[in-house]
């Protein structure tokens, strides 16, 4: 595949998105691909079906898509999935969009990774001005691992954070807190994150996507996790943001910084300034919500982009004050139909 050569847009756009929440809206999440090396039990089905691959967007449209959102505003960029890595060349738009950071326009590029591919990739991603990552790793158990990711090798996600470490790309460490799955393990990941100098933030399960087991089997609450925690260390909440939803607090045993991700028992949409862009072009201007607007279409329609800026324009003004995620028995189904992997982590 040749390089992504980038599209030139309209110049005539308004220079910031903003809700009808007065937020504006600074931080795409963009997935690449809805597929995944892996079958994580809180994310996909085992056997799942995956989008066609001509329903996907080229990298050049991602590319164009994301140009469009820096234009208007968009400071920060997160690429995900599925897994983003196992995207072929995905490395060309890396490479692409660095220019923004480049000419100052991005603050920061970045991305969530499952690590089996970083061993390949950490030194290249670095060559292109990304700093840090977000690897998600919810157990240090082999066999552990196995269970939770299906299909995973825990050697590999650990030989890719020590490549993405040796590369100089700050690594923060991604859990799910899961009921009766990883809850007597979170210090002891805790104290390892923390000994290699990575930040560690623990996440809520989410009720996306039908993943063939009951969400309230796999709920823990991160305040109940909190409380645990605080019976042998000592944390203190801290003003500290990655641009995310995590709330940080410091770990003074260890020195390191823990972040809790609680969409169900702390709503955090107050302050959203996030949108995702599905590998299909879908944007959906909340992830608890199925409201949702084809960029797509109008991305096809025209060279120019003035048909997309207006698409954009009347998705930000749908955008939602908040979710409604919620997760007990008498809530069979998710609350959302479409899987975490298709929206994008």
């Amino acid at each position: 595949m040749n390089d992504i050569r980038p599209i030139p847009g309209s110049s005539t756009a308004s220079p910031v998105l903003v809700d009808p929440f007065g937020r504006q809206i600074s931080y795409l999440r963009v997935s690449v691909t809805d597929r995944c090396d892996f079958r994580c039990v809180y994310c996909m089905s085992e056997h799942m079906t995956f989008l066609p691959k001509p329903d996907l967007l080229t990298l050049e449209e991602l590319d164009r898509i994301c140009t469009a959102f820096v234009t208007r505003g968009v400071e920060k960029l997160r690429i995900t999935g599925g897994e983003p890595l196992v995207r072929r060349d995905i490395m060309n738009l890396f490479r692409s969009l660095s220019r923004h950071l480049d000419s100052g326009a991005l603050s920061e590029l970045t991305l969530t990774t499952n690590g089996s591919q970083l061993a390949r990739f950490a030194k290249e991603l670095a060559s292109y001005g990304i700093k840090r990552i977000n690897v998600s790793l919810d157990t240090l158990d082999p066999a552990k691992f196995k269970a939770l990711t299906r299909w995973g090798d825990l050697s590999k996600v650990l030989a890719g954070i020590d490549a993405a470490q040796e590369a100089g790309l700050h690594v923060k460490i991604n859990a799910v807190a899961l009921k009766g799955d990883n809850e007597d393990e979170i210090s002891s990941l805790m104290e390892w994150a923390h000994g290699r100098g990575m930040d560690l933030a623990l996440i809520e399960v989410m009720p996306l996507g039908d993943v063939g087991t009951e969400r309230v089997d796999q709920y823990l609450p991160l305040s109940l996790v909190r409380a645990r925690l605080a019976e042998t260390y000592t944390l203190e909440d801290i003003d500290f943001r990655t641009g995310g939803p995590a709330r940080y607090v410091s770990v003074k045993e260890t020195g390191g910084r823990l972040g809790f991700i609680t969409p169900l028992t702390h709503n955090f949409c107050e302050g959203c300034n996030r949108v995702r862009l599905t590998c299909t072009g879908t944007l959906y201007m909340c992830l608890g919500q199925e409201d949702a607007a084809d960029l797509r279409s109008p991305l096809r329609a025209s060279s120019s982009n003035e048909l997309l800026y207006t698409a954009m324009d009347n998705a930000i003004a749908r955008k939602p004050k908040g979710h409604d995620f919620v997760i007990d028995r008498r809530t069979s189904q998710p609350a959302v139909g479409r899987h975490m992997s298709h929206t994008g982590g």
